[in-house]
């Protein structure tokens, strides 16, 4: 037959043995770690949000570097079209290069490519 009593039943839980004071001790000590572990959770999550904002903040500022560069080159680019259409313009008229066989200065002139632009300090980082 099963045992059905119900009186033994509550009688075994209200004879539990007093905590002891290695058991306050371990509670103690859980307690301490659940403290300490949910500071060190915190900080972790503090961290990963300011390196988040950071990471943001860098990726505007390169952003905005980089619609600069691209204003520059489309500058650059407008003005190196302008220069070769002042050249294409300027070799037919040109005494220099319809005389006699220019000094090979002047011919290597017009191939040399001088770019001021690169040493500016606008470019010095």
């Amino acid at each position: 037959m099963p045992h059905s009593s119900d009186s033994s039943d509550s009688s075994s839980f209200s004879q539990s043995p007093p905590p002891s004071k290695q058991d306050s001790s371990d509670d103690m000590r859980k307690v301490q770690r659940r403290e300490k572990n949910r500071i060190a959770a915190q900080k972790s999550r503090l961290r990963q949000t300011q390196k988040a904002d950071t990471l943001h903040l860098e990726s505007e500022d390169l952003e905005r570097q980089n619609a600069a560069l691209r204003r520059e080159i489309k500058q650059l680019t407008e003005e190196m079209k302008h220069f070769a259409s002042m050249l294409s313009s300027h070799e037919p008229l040109c005494s220099i290069l319809t005389s006699a066989p220019p000094p090979p200065e002047v011919l290597y002139a017009t191939h040399s490519f001088h770019q001021p632009h690169i040493s500016s300090p606008r470019f010095q980082h």
